[in-house]
């Protein structure tokens, strides 16, 4: 699933690209991606232009005219590209640019709002879990998706952010995931914070000193920032809005690392189960 970091480049992006740009129609052939009536849907996005994006943890808000908004949330697979595209029966076939036309990854598209430039925004979704909403300001915003979000994990304080930790039970990894907590993490990012902080995934979140919380505080800033100058992960199926691959996968320290030697030295990193998802970490390093 695209995570801060992710959403982060995608909203930057797009900011320099489509800002000022009207949508001219839309597209969709996966009618579960569009939570609003789909008559009004069609209708309500027609003629409205792009005024700013915004990013709200892991979810893109896209500004429009007449007080409008357009609410993406990419879940596990998806990404938004700008480019081109033909649609021939079923088939959308891309055009522009070429990383977009090279790169099955990019070939899942459900969603294209048409611009009036002659180019597209479009939504590829491998496994179709993504969310599109549309409607005025004041409803998409007090949506309960938005307003149960936790601090942001890149604008939280260190204050708040120990205060949080200590009250709250639970694995510390599970905690960080925990958007109604802190909100922006995910599976990648919880994996790589903790090595670097050298915390065991399975520790309770409100047992850790002090000293562990502010090594926790630094390595999550330091961990989303470096992904974010970066462009993201790409080690699934994140993709940026040109359909290029990010850089973080690059230099990750143990996530999806498993039986690989850790980047101290120190031992082999393992992989846990902990609920429906995994945890990668240093034996040696983190101990429990």
């Amino acid at each position: 699933m695209p995570e801060l970091p992710e959403v982060q480049t995608t909203v930057s992006d797009l900011n320099k690209k489509i800002i000022g740009r009207k949508i001219t129609g839309a597209w969709f052939d996966w009618r579960k991606l569009i939570k609003s009536p789909l008559k009004e849907f069609e209708k309500d996005i027609k003629n409205r232009k792009i005024l700013r994006i915004k990013r709200r943890a892991k979810n893109i808000l896209i500004y429009l005219s007449d007080d409008y908004i357009l609410l993406v949330h990419q879940k596990m697979t998806g990404h938004l590209l700008v480019g081109k595209w033909k649609i021939e029966g079923k088939k959308v076939i891309p055009v522009e640019p070429e990383n977009v036309v090279s790169d099955p990854q990019n070939r899942f598209i459900h969603l294209i709002l048409f611009l009036d430039n002659g180019k597209m925004l479009g939504l590829s979704d491998l496994r179709k879990f993504a969310k599109v909403i549309l409607g005025k300001r004041d409803r998409i915003e007090n949506l309960e998706d938005l307003k149960n979000l936790g601090p942001d994990a890149l604008a939280v304080e260190y204050e708040n952010f120990k205060k949080i930790i200590q009250r709250v039970r639970g694995k510390i990894k599970q905690v960080l995931m925990d958007q109604k907590i802190i909100a922006g993490i995910g599976n990648i990012y919880s994996d790589e914070m903790l090595w670097l902080a050298k915390i065991h995934p399975f520790r309770p979140a409100n047992k850790l000193s002090e000293k562990e919380i502010k090594a926790l505080y630094l390595a999550m800033k330091n961990v989303l920032e470096k992904a974010i100058r970066l462009r993201g992960t790409s080690v699934s199926d994140y993709r940026d809005i040109l359909g290029k691959e990010g850089n973080y996968g690059n230099v990750r320290y143990v996530y999806q690392k498993e039986g690989e030697k850790c980047p101290r030295g120190n031992g082999i990193i393992k992989r846990i189960k902990m609920g429906g998802r995994s945890a990668h970490f240093c034996p040696v390093c983190q101990k429990l």
